[in-house]
């Protein structure tokens, strides 16, 4: 969700759109055994159709290739997808479903530390021993930033839910590159009601972010500036894993955190 291309109002048929890409897509409910493995296919699918619409566009892939990369061949496909835009619409919504419920409880963990955390969809650094915090207080800038005495959250009591939620956007991207690059290359091949969907989505997205700005510094910038800023850092966290292939997650993962963190409070 990945959230390079937010844009767009709110639309007012967006619960309808997802109820009518659910059962585009053949979405089981897990219950008895059989939905269990109907939902577990269907999740193999999904993952096989990002990184095969990641690795050759949309257009260069068929249903048959996707089926054949989990073990479904010919008509058996159609018993768990419609067709390959539902495949692309269920990626596409999920992904931007799961970074705004994580964006919220992020938000929600932050503003009251006692609230359980229900981002288990979202990769998130579970290490809890203040990883993060360590890091940046590492960084150059923040050692002479602290010379005064004062903590960052001292200064700037929006400090710590701007740094949770960039370190949950890093965590995603690294994990989820795969459909960083379809959303980015494919995300006008999607149904219209996929396509306001994901935009519907995104767009809340965006605004967990600029209210984290602005109640960080709620004087310095109009919305549309804070706009502008959350959609800079989220370029900047996107596009990196596709640069970095190669270099293992753990050695990546401070850098970036600290660079976007940079981007988003210059």
């Amino acid at each position: 969700m990945p959230m390079t291309r937010a844009n767009g109002k709110p639309s007012a048929d967006a619960g309808e759109a997802r109820d009518e890409r659910s059962a585009d897509a053949g979405e089981a409910r897990p219950g008895t055994a059989r939905d269990r493995a109907k939902a577990d296919r269907r999740a193999a699918l999904l993952a096989a159709a990002a990184r095969l619409f990641a690795e050759r566009g949309f257009d260069g892939v068929t249903l048959e290739d996707i089926g054949a990369a989990v073990g479904v061949s010919g008509p058996a496909v159609y018993r768990h997808v419609s067709g390959k835009q539902a495949l692309l619409g269920a990626i596409l919504v999920d992904v931007s479903e799961r970074l705004l419920h994580g964006g919220r409880a992020v938000t929600a963990a932050v503003s009251d530390p006692a609230t359980p955390s229900t981002t288990a969809e979202t990769p998130h650094d579970t290490s809890g021993d203040g990883s993060l915090d360590r890091r940046v207080a590492e960084d150059p800038r923040s050692r002479e930033r602290s010379a005064s005495g004062d903590s960052p959250s001292e200064r700037n009591p929006g400090a710590p839910l701007l740094r949770a939620l960039v370190d949950s956007h890093v965590a995603f991207a690294l994990a989820e590159a795969d459909v960083i690059r379809v959303q980015d290359r494919d995300l006008d091949r999607l149904s219209p009601a996929d396509r306001r969907t994901v935009r519907d989505l995104q767009n809340a997205y965006v605004s967990v972010w600029t209210a984290a700005l602005a109640a960080a510094d709620p004087d310095a910038e109009t919305p549309a500036e804070r706009r502008v800023r959350a959609l800079a850092c989220f370029g900047l966290i996107n596009s990196t894993p596709h640069s970095v292939r190669g270099v293992a997650a753990a050695r990546v993962r401070p850098t970036l955190t600290r660079m976007a963190l940079a981007a988003l409070t210059a």
